[in-house]
Protein backbone atom coordinates (compact mmCIF):
# COMPACT_ATOMS: atom_id res chain seq x y z
CA UNK A 1 0.00 0.00 0.00
CA UNK A 2 3.12 2.69 0.68
CA UNK A 3 4.06 1.63 -2.82
CA UNK A 4 1.58 2.99 -4.35
CA UNK A 5 0.81 6.16 -2.12
CA UNK A 6 4.45 6.59 -3.03
CA UNK A 7 4.68 6.25 -6.91
CA UNK A 8 1.54 8.45 -6.95
CA UNK A 9 3.55 11.62 -4.92
CA UNK A 10 4.11 14.32 -7.63
CA UNK A 11 7.96 14.93 -7.99
CA UNK A 12 9.44 17.61 -6.32
CA UNK A 13 9.49 21.16 -8.44
CA UNK A 14 13.25 21.67 -9.64
CA UNK A 15 15.32 24.78 -8.24
CA UNK A 16 14.24 28.17 -8.91
CA UNK A 17 10.89 26.94 -10.28
CA UNK A 18 8.40 27.28 -6.97
CA UNK A 19 5.67 28.62 -8.40
CA UNK A 20 5.48 26.65 -11.13
CA UNK A 21 3.85 23.31 -9.80
CA UNK A 22 0.85 24.37 -9.44
CA UNK A 23 0.48 26.12 -12.75
CA UNK A 24 1.66 23.31 -14.52
CA UNK A 25 -1.01 21.12 -12.21
CA UNK A 26 -3.88 23.36 -13.73
CA UNK A 27 -2.29 22.97 -17.21
CA UNK A 28 -3.00 19.37 -16.83
CA UNK A 29 -6.15 19.75 -15.58
CA UNK A 30 -7.46 21.77 -18.73
CA UNK A 31 -5.83 19.87 -21.18
CA UNK A 32 -7.29 16.74 -19.59
CA UNK A 33 -10.81 18.50 -19.43
CA UNK A 34 -10.04 19.43 -23.26
CA UNK A 35 -9.52 15.93 -24.39
CA UNK A 36 -12.30 14.68 -22.85
CA UNK A 37 -14.36 17.26 -24.02
CA UNK A 38 -13.18 18.09 -27.28
CA UNK A 39 -16.48 18.03 -29.43
CA UNK A 40 -17.67 20.15 -27.23
CA UNK A 41 -15.27 22.94 -27.23
CA UNK A 42 -13.13 22.53 -30.93
CA UNK A 43 -15.80 24.30 -32.53
CA UNK A 44 -15.91 27.07 -30.09
CA UNK A 45 -12.15 27.33 -30.26
CA UNK A 46 -11.92 27.78 -33.98
CA UNK A 47 -14.83 29.92 -34.06
CA UNK A 48 -13.23 32.61 -32.06
CA UNK A 49 -9.72 31.71 -33.70
CA UNK A 50 -11.67 32.82 -37.19
CA UNK A 51 -13.10 36.02 -35.63
CA UNK A 52 -10.05 37.05 -34.15
CA UNK A 53 -8.64 36.01 -37.70
CA UNK A 54 -10.74 38.84 -39.78
CA UNK A 55 -10.86 41.17 -37.03
CA UNK A 56 -7.17 41.67 -37.26
CA UNK A 57 -7.50 40.93 -41.13
CA UNK A 58 -10.09 43.64 -41.22
CA UNK A 59 -8.36 46.22 -39.62
CA UNK A 60 -11.82 46.03 -36.92
CA UNK A 61 -14.36 45.43 -39.37
CA UNK A 62 -15.76 42.64 -39.08
CA UNK A 63 -16.83 43.87 -35.17
CA UNK A 64 -18.05 46.95 -36.01
CA UNK A 65 -21.49 46.83 -34.78
CA UNK A 66 -23.21 47.83 -38.29
CA UNK A 67 -21.23 44.34 -39.45
CA UNK A 68 -22.44 42.38 -36.33
CA UNK A 69 -25.69 43.14 -37.10
CA UNK A 70 -25.94 42.06 -40.65
CA UNK A 71 -23.92 38.90 -39.77
CA UNK A 72 -27.36 37.80 -38.26
CA UNK A 73 -29.57 39.02 -40.76
CA UNK A 74 -27.41 37.18 -43.60
CA UNK A 75 -27.11 33.94 -41.55
CA UNK A 76 -30.85 33.84 -39.50
CA UNK A 77 -32.19 31.29 -42.54
CA UNK A 78 -29.62 29.48 -42.58
CA UNK A 79 -29.19 29.01 -39.12
CA UNK A 80 -32.98 27.84 -38.64
CA UNK A 81 -32.18 25.57 -41.35
CA UNK A 82 -29.03 23.93 -39.77
CA UNK A 83 -30.88 23.22 -36.11
CA UNK A 84 -33.62 21.20 -38.23
CA UNK A 85 -30.65 19.69 -40.49
CA UNK A 86 -29.29 18.71 -37.06
CA UNK A 87 -32.04 16.85 -35.98
CA UNK A 88 -32.23 14.86 -39.33
CA UNK A 89 -29.16 13.81 -39.21
CA UNK A 90 -28.55 13.10 -35.70
CA UNK A 91 -31.01 10.33 -36.49
CA UNK A 92 -29.47 9.14 -39.24
CA UNK A 93 -30.90 10.67 -42.56
CA UNK A 94 -30.38 13.57 -44.62
CA UNK A 95 -32.48 16.18 -46.34
CA UNK A 96 -31.35 17.23 -49.78
CA UNK A 97 -34.63 19.22 -50.54
CA UNK A 98 -34.65 22.28 -48.05
CA UNK A 99 -33.14 24.72 -50.35
CA UNK A 100 -35.64 23.72 -53.07
CA UNK A 101 -38.48 24.09 -50.51
CA UNK A 102 -37.15 27.12 -48.48
CA UNK A 103 -37.64 28.39 -52.68
CA UNK A 104 -41.10 26.68 -52.90
CA UNK A 105 -42.34 28.19 -49.43
CA UNK A 106 -41.69 31.90 -51.01
CA UNK A 107 -43.43 31.35 -54.14
CA UNK A 108 -46.38 30.14 -52.10
CA UNK A 109 -46.19 33.43 -50.43
CA UNK A 110 -45.65 35.74 -52.68
CA UNK A 111 -48.61 33.91 -54.65
CA UNK A 112 -50.93 34.35 -51.54
CA UNK A 113 -49.88 37.75 -50.42
CA UNK A 114 -49.06 39.92 -53.44
CA UNK A 115 -51.14 37.95 -55.93
CA UNK A 116 -54.72 37.36 -54.31
CA UNK A 117 -53.89 40.10 -51.53
CA UNK A 118 -54.30 37.30 -48.58
CA UNK A 119 -53.38 38.65 -45.40
CA UNK A 120 -49.93 38.31 -44.21
CA UNK A 121 -50.56 36.39 -40.99
CA UNK A 122 -53.05 33.81 -42.53
CA UNK A 123 -50.82 33.88 -45.34
CA UNK A 124 -47.79 32.62 -42.80
CA UNK A 125 -49.60 30.03 -41.00
CA UNK A 126 -50.44 28.34 -44.75
CA UNK A 127 -47.20 28.64 -45.17
CA UNK A 128 -45.56 26.85 -42.31
CA UNK A 129 -48.35 24.00 -42.49
CA UNK A 130 -47.75 23.89 -46.39
CA UNK A 131 -44.06 23.63 -44.58
CA UNK A 132 -45.18 20.49 -42.49
CA UNK A 133 -47.36 19.06 -44.90
CA UNK A 134 -44.40 18.81 -47.55
CA UNK A 135 -41.98 17.26 -44.63
CA UNK A 136 -44.68 15.00 -43.71
CA UNK A 137 -45.02 13.45 -46.86
CA UNK A 138 -41.15 12.30 -47.35
CA UNK A 139 -41.13 11.43 -44.02
CA UNK A 140 -44.12 8.76 -44.72
CA UNK A 141 -41.78 7.58 -47.89
CA UNK A 142 -38.72 7.38 -45.57
CA UNK A 143 -40.08 6.33 -42.24
CA UNK A 144 -43.07 3.95 -43.35
CA UNK A 145 -42.40 2.53 -46.78
CA UNK A 146 -38.71 2.11 -46.24
CA UNK A 147 -37.03 4.49 -49.08
CA UNK A 148 -33.38 5.72 -48.24
CA UNK A 149 -34.11 9.94 -47.19
CA UNK A 150 -31.18 10.23 -50.02
CA UNK A 151 -33.37 9.21 -52.64
CA UNK A 152 -36.40 10.48 -51.41
CA UNK A 153 -35.09 14.17 -50.67
CA UNK A 154 -33.29 14.47 -53.95
CA UNK A 155 -36.78 13.97 -55.23
CA UNK A 156 -38.20 16.72 -53.56
CA UNK A 157 -35.43 18.89 -54.58
CA UNK A 158 -36.22 18.33 -58.38
CA UNK A 159 -40.19 18.70 -57.73
CA UNK A 160 -39.74 21.75 -55.26
CA UNK A 161 -37.87 23.72 -57.66
CA UNK A 162 -39.70 22.42 -60.77
CA UNK A 163 -43.02 23.34 -58.70
CA UNK A 164 -41.32 27.24 -57.75
CA UNK A 165 -40.97 27.81 -61.32
CA UNK A 166 -44.08 27.01 -62.29
CA UNK A 167 -45.62 29.49 -59.45
CA UNK A 168 -43.99 32.14 -60.57
CA UNK A 169 -43.63 31.70 -64.01
CA UNK A 170 -40.28 31.85 -64.33
CA UNK A 171 -40.02 35.45 -62.23
CA UNK A 172 -39.78 37.67 -59.88
CA UNK A 173 -42.75 38.71 -58.01
CA UNK A 174 -42.81 41.04 -54.77
CA UNK A 175 -43.23 43.11 -52.72
CA UNK A 176 -44.28 41.44 -49.73
CA UNK A 177 -46.20 43.65 -46.71
CA UNK A 178 -44.19 45.65 -44.75
CA UNK A 179 -44.96 43.71 -41.41
CA UNK A 180 -43.94 40.63 -42.92
CA UNK A 181 -40.73 42.54 -44.26
CA UNK A 182 -40.00 42.89 -40.06
CA UNK A 183 -39.82 40.13 -39.32
CA UNK A 184 -36.45 39.38 -41.46
CA UNK A 185 -34.87 42.76 -41.74
CA UNK A 186 -37.03 44.49 -37.96
CA UNK A 187 -35.35 45.39 -34.95
CA UNK A 188 -36.93 45.64 -31.30
CA UNK A 189 -38.20 48.84 -30.48
CA UNK A 190 -36.85 51.68 -28.34
CA UNK A 191 -38.01 51.98 -24.98
CA UNK A 192 -36.71 53.87 -21.53
CA UNK A 193 -34.78 56.70 -21.32
CA UNK A 194 -31.73 57.87 -23.31
CA UNK A 195 -28.54 55.82 -22.72
CA UNK A 196 -26.30 55.85 -26.04
CA UNK A 197 -27.46 52.06 -26.04
CA UNK A 198 -30.24 49.87 -26.91
CA UNK A 199 -32.61 49.45 -23.60
CA UNK A 200 -34.42 46.45 -24.54
CA UNK A 201 -31.46 44.59 -26.23
CA UNK A 202 -29.34 45.77 -23.14
CA UNK A 203 -32.07 43.73 -20.63
CA UNK A 204 -32.43 40.52 -22.85
CA UNK A 205 -28.90 40.49 -22.81
CA UNK A 206 -27.97 40.67 -19.03
CA UNK A 207 -31.05 37.91 -18.93
CA UNK A 208 -29.24 35.74 -21.87
CA UNK A 209 -26.08 35.57 -19.34
CA UNK A 210 -28.08 34.84 -16.47
CA UNK A 211 -30.34 31.76 -18.13
CA UNK A 212 -26.80 30.64 -19.05
CA UNK A 213 -24.73 31.04 -16.29
CA UNK A 214 -28.10 29.06 -14.53
CA UNK A 215 -28.13 26.57 -16.87
CA UNK A 216 -25.25 25.41 -17.07
CA UNK A 217 -24.32 25.01 -13.07
CA UNK A 218 -27.58 23.37 -13.07
CA UNK A 219 -26.28 20.91 -15.86
CA UNK A 220 -23.50 20.10 -13.97
CA UNK A 221 -24.84 20.04 -10.76
CA UNK A 222 -27.54 17.43 -12.53
CA UNK A 223 -24.20 15.10 -14.08
CA UNK A 224 -22.75 15.23 -10.36
CA UNK A 225 -26.04 13.59 -8.94
CA UNK A 226 -25.77 11.05 -11.13
CA UNK A 227 -21.93 10.62 -10.88
CA UNK A 228 -21.00 11.56 -14.77
CA UNK A 229 -17.54 13.10 -15.46
CA UNK A 230 -17.75 16.53 -15.69
CA UNK A 231 -14.96 18.96 -16.30
CA UNK A 232 -12.57 20.23 -13.82
CA UNK A 233 -13.89 23.43 -11.73
CA UNK A 234 -11.00 25.61 -13.07
CA UNK A 235 -12.29 24.47 -16.59
CA UNK A 236 -15.97 25.07 -15.73
CA UNK A 237 -15.35 28.68 -14.71
CA UNK A 238 -13.06 29.27 -17.49
CA UNK A 239 -16.17 28.22 -19.72
CA UNK A 240 -18.72 30.50 -17.96
CA UNK A 241 -16.14 33.67 -18.21
CA UNK A 242 -15.91 32.82 -21.98
CA UNK A 243 -19.65 32.34 -22.59
CA UNK A 244 -20.74 35.18 -20.18
CA UNK A 245 -17.63 37.37 -22.30
CA UNK A 246 -19.13 36.41 -25.36
CA UNK A 247 -22.66 37.02 -25.08
CA UNK A 248 -21.90 40.68 -23.03
CA UNK A 249 -19.84 41.46 -26.23
CA UNK A 250 -22.09 41.06 -28.72
CA UNK A 251 -25.10 42.35 -26.46
CA UNK A 252 -22.64 45.52 -26.38
CA UNK A 253 -22.35 45.55 -30.10
CA UNK A 254 -25.86 44.76 -30.93
CA UNK A 255 -26.98 47.48 -28.18
CA UNK A 256 -24.92 50.39 -29.94
CA UNK A 257 -26.46 50.34 -33.81
CA UNK A 258 -30.07 49.44 -33.92
CA UNK A 259 -30.85 46.79 -31.68
CA UNK A 260 -31.23 43.13 -31.51
CA UNK A 261 -32.93 41.62 -34.90
CA UNK A 262 -36.09 40.30 -34.64
CA UNK A 263 -35.15 37.71 -36.10
CA UNK A 264 -32.13 36.94 -33.21
CA UNK A 265 -35.29 36.79 -31.22
CA UNK A 266 -36.77 34.05 -33.17
CA UNK A 267 -33.60 32.27 -33.60
CA UNK A 268 -33.03 32.16 -29.95
CA UNK A 269 -36.96 30.52 -29.07
CA UNK A 270 -36.02 28.29 -31.17
CA UNK A 271 -32.51 27.37 -29.44
CA UNK A 272 -34.24 26.71 -26.30
CA UNK A 273 -37.11 25.17 -27.47
CA UNK A 274 -35.08 22.26 -29.41
CA UNK A 275 -32.55 22.60 -26.91
CA UNK A 276 -35.00 21.50 -24.09
CA UNK A 277 -36.27 18.83 -26.59
CA UNK A 278 -33.52 17.15 -27.31
CA UNK A 279 -31.95 17.20 -23.56
CA UNK A 280 -34.69 16.93 -21.57
CA UNK A 281 -38.01 15.38 -23.45
CA UNK A 282 -38.27 11.80 -24.36
CA UNK A 283 -38.53 12.22 -28.27
CA UNK A 284 -35.13 13.95 -27.73
CA UNK A 285 -33.45 10.98 -26.65
CA UNK A 286 -35.50 8.42 -29.03
CA UNK A 287 -33.64 10.61 -31.90
CA UNK A 288 -30.67 9.93 -30.86
CA UNK A 289 -31.18 6.27 -29.54
CA UNK A 290 -32.72 5.60 -33.11
CA UNK A 291 -29.24 7.76 -35.09
CA UNK A 292 -26.73 5.98 -32.53
CA UNK A 293 -28.22 2.02 -32.69
CA UNK A 294 -31.45 1.28 -34.50
CA UNK A 295 -31.56 -2.26 -33.81
CA UNK A 296 -31.09 -1.61 -30.06
CA UNK A 297 -33.82 1.34 -30.29
CA UNK A 298 -36.27 -1.15 -31.57
CA UNK A 299 -35.70 -3.21 -28.96
CA UNK A 300 -35.83 -0.86 -25.99
CA UNK A 301 -39.34 0.08 -27.20
CA UNK A 302 -38.39 2.79 -29.78
CA UNK A 303 -41.04 3.84 -32.56
CA UNK A 304 -38.29 4.70 -34.82
CA UNK A 305 -40.96 4.91 -37.95
CA UNK A 306 -42.73 8.12 -35.90
CA UNK A 307 -40.03 9.66 -34.43
CA UNK A 308 -38.20 9.42 -38.01
CA UNK A 309 -41.62 11.02 -39.54
CA UNK A 310 -41.84 13.85 -37.07
CA UNK A 311 -38.23 14.53 -37.86
CA UNK A 312 -39.00 15.28 -41.13
CA UNK A 313 -42.33 17.08 -40.56
CA UNK A 314 -40.39 19.48 -38.26
CA UNK A 315 -37.33 20.29 -40.86
CA UNK A 316 -40.19 21.22 -43.48
CA UNK A 317 -41.89 23.68 -41.08
CA UNK A 318 -38.23 24.72 -40.06
CA UNK A 319 -37.75 25.04 -44.07
CA UNK A 320 -41.27 27.06 -44.55
CA UNK A 321 -40.12 29.45 -41.60
CA UNK A 322 -36.67 29.60 -43.25
CA UNK A 323 -38.33 30.54 -46.56
CA UNK A 324 -40.46 32.90 -45.01
CA UNK A 325 -37.66 35.04 -43.69
CA UNK A 326 -35.48 34.86 -47.31
CA UNK A 327 -38.59 35.86 -49.27
CA UNK A 328 -39.25 38.62 -46.67
CA UNK A 329 -35.57 39.65 -46.65
CA UNK A 330 -35.14 40.37 -50.07
CA UNK A 331 -38.79 41.58 -50.57
CA UNK A 332 -39.45 39.17 -53.10
CA UNK A 333 -39.63 35.79 -54.33
CA UNK A 334 -37.37 34.08 -56.62
CA UNK A 335 -37.41 31.26 -58.83
CA UNK A 336 -33.59 30.76 -58.01
CA UNK A 337 -33.86 31.13 -53.74
CA UNK A 338 -32.36 28.55 -52.23
CA UNK A 339 -29.59 27.80 -54.06
CA UNK A 340 -27.37 25.47 -52.00
CA UNK A 341 -28.87 26.59 -48.65
CA UNK A 342 -29.59 22.58 -48.28
CA UNK A 343 -25.22 22.24 -48.74
CA UNK A 344 -24.71 24.93 -46.13
CA UNK A 345 -27.37 23.77 -43.78
CA UNK A 346 -25.71 20.36 -43.85
CA UNK A 347 -21.97 21.95 -43.90
CA UNK A 348 -23.53 23.50 -40.36
CA UNK A 349 -24.04 20.48 -38.72
CA UNK A 350 -21.00 18.90 -39.83
CA UNK A 351 -18.67 21.61 -38.23
CA UNK A 352 -20.80 22.02 -35.29
CA UNK A 353 -20.24 18.63 -34.30
CA UNK A 354 -22.66 16.20 -35.93
CA UNK A 355 -21.42 12.92 -36.88
CA UNK A 356 -21.59 10.51 -40.53
CA UNK A 357 -22.62 8.07 -38.76
CA UNK A 358 -25.72 9.76 -36.98
CA UNK A 359 -26.44 9.82 -32.82
CA UNK A 360 -24.31 12.55 -32.61
CA UNK A 361 -24.54 16.56 -32.13
CA UNK A 362 -26.54 19.81 -30.37
CA UNK A 363 -28.34 22.15 -31.91
CA UNK A 364 -26.29 24.88 -30.18
CA UNK A 365 -23.32 22.83 -32.38
CA UNK A 366 -25.63 23.56 -35.55
CA UNK A 367 -25.40 27.37 -34.51
CA UNK A 368 -21.79 27.49 -34.30
CA UNK A 369 -21.42 25.52 -37.04
CA UNK A 370 -23.44 28.28 -38.97
CA UNK A 371 -21.76 30.96 -37.13
CA UNK A 372 -18.46 29.08 -38.32
CA UNK A 373 -19.79 29.41 -42.61
CA UNK A 374 -20.68 32.84 -41.59
CA UNK A 375 -18.17 34.54 -40.02
CA UNK A 376 -16.22 33.02 -42.96
CA UNK A 377 -18.28 33.81 -45.57
CA UNK A 378 -18.59 38.08 -44.07
CA UNK A 379 -14.46 37.76 -43.25
CA UNK A 380 -13.60 36.69 -46.97
CA UNK A 381 -15.75 39.84 -48.35
CA UNK A 382 -14.02 41.94 -46.08
CA UNK A 383 -10.72 41.55 -46.96
CA UNK A 384 -11.42 40.69 -50.66
CA UNK A 385 -11.02 37.29 -51.12
CA UNK A 386 -12.81 36.31 -54.64
CA UNK A 387 -16.01 33.93 -54.93
CA UNK A 388 -13.71 31.37 -56.17
CA UNK A 389 -11.17 30.71 -52.80
CA UNK A 390 -14.11 31.16 -50.49
CA UNK A 391 -15.14 28.30 -52.11
CA UNK A 392 -12.58 26.17 -51.54
CA UNK A 393 -11.53 27.85 -47.66
CA UNK A 394 -14.98 26.34 -47.47
CA UNK A 395 -14.33 23.00 -48.32
CA UNK A 396 -11.73 22.62 -47.05
CA UNK A 397 -13.25 23.82 -43.25
CA UNK A 398 -15.86 21.37 -43.85
CA UNK A 399 -13.53 18.32 -44.69
CA UNK A 400 -11.12 19.55 -41.61
CA UNK A 401 -14.36 19.28 -39.63
CA UNK A 402 -15.14 15.84 -40.65
CA UNK A 403 -11.91 14.75 -40.44
CA UNK A 404 -11.42 15.90 -36.79
CA UNK A 405 -14.78 13.62 -36.06
CA UNK A 406 -13.22 10.78 -37.49
CA UNK A 407 -9.92 11.01 -35.81
CA UNK A 408 -11.54 11.94 -32.51
CA UNK A 409 -13.61 8.80 -32.39
CA UNK A 410 -10.41 6.63 -33.06
CA UNK A 411 -8.49 8.17 -30.50
CA UNK A 412 -11.60 7.50 -27.85
CA UNK A 413 -11.82 4.06 -29.18
CA UNK A 414 -8.20 3.00 -28.95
Amino acid sequence: MSTDVTAKTPAPAPPGRGGSAAGDGLLRLMLDGMRRNMRQYGMLMALGLIVALFAVWSDGDLLLPRNVSNLVLQNSYILILAIGMMLVIIAGHIDLSVGSLTAFIGSMAAVLMVRNDLPWPVAVILCLAIGALAGAVQGFFIAYLGIPSFIVTLAGMLLFRGLTEIFLKGQTLGPFPKDLQKIANGFLPEVGPNTNYHNLTLLLGFALIAFVVFQEVRDRKRQLEFALEVPPVKLFVLKLVALVSAVLVVTLLLASYKGAPVVLLILGVLVVGFGYLMRNAIIGRHIYAIGGNLPAAKLSGVKDKKVTFLVFLNMGMLAALAGLVFAARFNAASPKAGLNFELEAIAASFIGGASMSGGVGTVLGAIIGGLVLGVLNNGMNLVGIGTDWQQVIKGAVLLAAVGFDVWNKRKVGS
